[in-house]
C-alpha cells in the first residue's frame, strides 16, 4: 500500500497529525506522499511503524531496502 491509498479514507487532518507525530513539516509530508520526495531511511522505518505495517518501507525505498520476502 502507498501512503496516497493510506490516506484515502482518512479524515481531514490524518496527514497533519501523522507529521507532527513524525517530528517533520506538514510540507515534507506532503512531498513524501505525493511522491516528488523520498523519505530518509529512518522515516521510512518510522512511516511503517505509525501505520502499523500497512504502509511498508520497502514500498518507500525499495532502493535501499529492496525485496524483504
Amino acid at each position: 500500500m502507498t501512503l496516497t491509498e493510506f490516506f484515502e479514507n482518512k479524515p481531514r487532518g490524518s496527514k497533519i497529525a501523522m507529521a507532527r507525530k513524525l517530528n517533520v513539516s506538514k510540507t515534507w509530508m506532503s512531498l513524501i506522499i505525493s511522491g516528488r520526495e523520498l523519505a530518509s531511511p529512518e522515516l521510512s522505518g518510522a512511516i511503517e511503524r505509525y501505520t502499523k505495517g500497512q504502509v511498508k518501507r520497502t514500498t518507500l525505498r525499495p532502493d535501499i531496502f529492496g525485496d524483504l520476502k
